[in-house]
């Protein structure tokens, strides 16, 4: 099994070397890069540590990265490892490490949300999402309709769209002359209910039937 990249990277090669095998965490400030290789060498072999310190302090940041030979072992050391560490791939190094710092801090920092947030929610992408897709022309909401041509099973479709933080209901709603399905979702945040839509409208669920994902007006202001 290996994991798809987008069209826009390299080989196969260039991911696995780039993006599957290195990992970014939270330590202790004292931890030094042996401190660091120790608490993680049980997960695989490491290639590297290295502990982000301050330019002009030279005093660590309490931010390091440790780089795996295989992709497996990344996974594994962020699986396994103390959630204390907030482990979580790291970006390729193209990118510029101080927005990924900032990111995975404000990311971090903030009140751990209600629910099951995997696979995709609390990545440095939701961050950038929020604050970067504010520009779409639709008129948005907190409030969305889910279309498919297949009934829905309310605990099914709630587990899904309960991937995004913030969800406050999920309504079931069942046409008895036709076998389709039809739900209204509703989300805390117009914030939530966006990056529900961007991740989700399309979605093949179950596979081979797509839901279609559109907002509802739900009374708010949309300016904001």
């Amino acid at each position: 099994v290996f994991i798809a990249q987008s069209r826009a990277s390299g080989s196969h090669r260039d991911v696995e070397d780039e993006e599957l095998t290195r990992i970014f965490v939270m330590i202790p400030k004292s931890y030094t890069e042996e401190d660091l290789r120790e608490k993680f060498k049980m997960y695989g072999d490491i290639e590297y540590c290295s502990i982000i310190k301050n330019k002009t302090t030279g005093e660590s940041k309490g931010l390091g990265y440790v780089r795996y030979l295989k992709p497996s072992q990344a996974a594994r050391a962020i699986e396994e490892c103390d959630r204390s560490y907030r482990a979580i791939l790291a970006e390729p190094k193209n990118k510029s490490s101080e927005s990924f710092e900032h990111d995975y801090y404000s990311n971090n920092t903030r009140q751990e949300p209600r629910g099951n947030t995997l696979p995709f929610c609390g990545q440095p992408e939701f961050c950038s999402f929020e604050k970067n897709e504010i520009r779409i022309q639709e008129s948005v909401s907190k409030r969305l309709s889910v279309v498919s041509q297949l009934p829905f099973i309310q605990e099914q479709l709630f587990a899904l769209f309960d991937l995004v933080p913030g969800l406050e209901y999920c309504d079931v709603q069942r046409d008895p002359h036709t076998n389709s399905g039809y739900a209204v979702i509703q989300y805390s945040t117009a914030a939530s209910a966006i990056y529900a839509k961007y991740k989700l409208h399309g979605f093949e669920y179950p596979p081979g039937n797509r839901l279609t994902v559109i907002f509802l007006e739900d009374g708010s202001d949309s300016s904001e």
